[in-house]
């Protein structure tokens, strides 16, 4: 079922995308080699029951994974990209991590994904994340009232065509708002003037997700994480953001995209 938002459920909503810029800030400068992911994790729990705030992931169990998830983080590790299982595994010099977090304040949700590198960067990973940060504004630029769904997901993979990078398009983005999985999906492929038409209160939460080799996945034994099949790097990318009358409103990062009055 759609919901469309109203402003103030928006505006309830960017509460809750402000902490998480905060609290993605906050493990993005604490990233470094030799901290454990589960160092990461523990800091992501503490900054979340200080805030008040509830996990979208702790309990989660959908058709995919095995058991409930019981972490408030996805950390993923170069060739890991989506659903990291935070584990005992120290940070090296050159590593890839993608974060991807999902909290509820007041009853009201935001999604948000990073991918840094940790100590230097390698010159093709950095292209990877700028791969997938680009395919993530595009998204956002095609998200206009009267566009239809399949807009963004042309405008996603027009950049990972430019980058030579194939999509998988197994998981994408979502609707979200009072539950952290709506109506509709969000594909990081498709034809323009295609699907939904968009409408002022659809609140998403737009992933591109990119491998460097491969468009094909493999899940590790834990029964969530998910990985490049071929083993290459990953990036992952992530803003909640809101239809408005006119441009949208992102709600998950410090320079906002504001609709206008």
């Amino acid at each position: 079922m759609l919901e469309l938002k109203t402003p103030r459920e928006i505006a309830a909503m960017d509460v809750t995308g402000t902490f998480l810029v905060e609290l993605l800030d906050d493990l993005t400068a604490r990233a470094q080699p030799g901290v454990n992911l589960l160092a990461l994790e523990q800091r992501a729990r503490s900054l979340i029951a200080d805030r008040g705030a509830e996990s979208c992931y702790w309990d989660y169990a959908p058709s995919f994974g095995r058991g409930p998830f019981r972490n408030v983080i996805c950390l993923s590790v170069n060739d890991a990209v989506l659903h990291g299982l935070p584990r005992d595994y120290v940070l090296r010099d050159g590593d890839l991590l993608s974060m991807d977090i999902a909290v509820s304040i007041d009853g009201w949700v935001a999604d948000c994904a990073r991918s840094i590198i940790v100590g230097t960067a390698r010159p093709e990973d950095q292209r990877l994340i700028d791969a997938t940060e680009r395919a993530l504004e595009a998204g956002i630029g095609a998200a206009l009232p009267g566009n239809r769904l399949g807009d963004i997901s042309a405008a996603i993979g027009a950049v990972a065509a430019e980058y030579g990078y194939r999509v998988n398009t197994d998981f994408g983005g979502h609707g979200l708002g009072r539950t952290m999985h709506e109506d509709p999906h969000v594909p990081n492929t498709g034809r323009a003037g295609r699907g939904l038409k968009l409408r002022p209160g659809l609140t998403l939460a737009l992933e591109p997700w990119f491998a460097a080799g491969t468009d094909r996945i493999v899940y590790d034994p834990d029964g969530w994480t998910i990985r490049s099949a071929d083993g290459s790097r990953t990036s992952h990318s992530e803003h909640t953001i809101a239809i408005t009358d006119g441009p949208p409103l992102v709600l998950t990062r410090k320079e906002r995209v504001t609709a206008a009055a």
